[in-house]
């Protein structure tokens, strides 16, 4: 991880009140910051993972708020994507993000996906590369460090061919794929369905990439960037396909259609060279 000790007192004195909860079974810190490529920026919240044996009352995760200095601004309780708490740290002016995981939960999704080889539609490792890159700030009973040890494997050829196996087939060759689900939506003309349905097909889209590289899913920022900074395999012309596809769904959404058939044919020509292809169904 870089230098970077403002977000990193914040982030241990915020770790500090949680771990001494009775509720509480490990605390580590994720997303950028936890990054040893610096990849965190000055738009950058600070993520802290608290894994949990049973629910930390509202009023006690308020004083933690509190005890730290308080919040210009607090969506506490944010129960959207999973139980979270966010605030504006009012010493500092840093994001913190406070992510809850039970922690029974968790060791679940690891061995499904490191030890039972199950993909998902789109993001299939992002928890494995959660863990396997999160710096653990308490963990009292050793339960992180030997869940971090269970990641630590080869990326398992079945769990490669799965991903593949799972993602290709929605991308265009069944009859409800993404990409048919898009060329009816331009017929229509409807924007906001071509959008749904594109973030869907780059879901599927960008979990091949990074299985057909051995790379654990990072998540949802900077994927072009990673993926070409990480992967030694990849489609021919992807950063500038991609580039053209989002402007064209929002400028010339007739285009779209053939746009997406030459980009997924690149991605054909790939998992060809691969010796991938013929492993997926069709």
């Amino acid at each position: 991880m870089r230098s970077d000790q403002p977000r990193l007192q914040v982030a241990k004195q915020v770790a500090g009140l949680f771990a001494s909860l009775a509720e509480v079974e490990a605390v580590a810190l994720g997303g950028s910051c936890a990054s040893k490529t610096g990849a965190s920026d000055s738009a950058s919240d600070i993520d802290l993972y608290v894994f949990t044996r049973g629910e930390i009352p509202l009023e006690i995760r308020e004083s933690i708020v509190d005890r730290t200095g308080g919040a210009t601004q607090s969506s506490l309780n944010f129960n959207y994507w999973g139980m979270s708490d966010e605030w504006i740290h009012t010493p500092s002016g840093l994001e913190i993000d406070v992510i809850y995981f039970d922690a029974a939960w968790m060791e679940n999704e690891i061995s499904r996906v490191v030890e039972k080889h199950q993909a998902s539609l789109g993001y299939t490792t992002c928890f494995w590369h959660t863990i396997r890159h999160s710096i653990p700030f308490s963990d009292p009973h050793a339960w992180f460090s030997k869940l971090q040890h269970r990641c630590l494997i080869e990326y398992p050829e079945s769990l490669r061919q799965n991903i593949i196996a799972m993602n290709y087939p929605v991308l265009r060759t069944v009859i409800p794929a993404y990409a048919k689900q898009i060329e009816k939506a331009v017929a229509r003309e409807d924007l906001v369905s071509i959008n749904h349905r594109l973030a869907a097909f780059f879901a599927s889209y960008f979990d091949i990439i990074f299985a057909v590289n051995r790379q654990l899913h990072p998540g949802e920022k900077r994927l072009v960037n990673l993926a070409l900074n990480n992967c030694k395999s990849l489609p021919a012309n992807m950063e500038t396909d991609i580039h053209s596809i989002l402007v064209t769904a929002g400028t010339h959404m007739s285009e779209l259609p053939g746009r997406l058939a030459r980009f997924l044919d690149c991605l054909d020509t790939m998992l060809e060279d691969e010796g991938l292809l013929n492993k997926t169904p069709m």
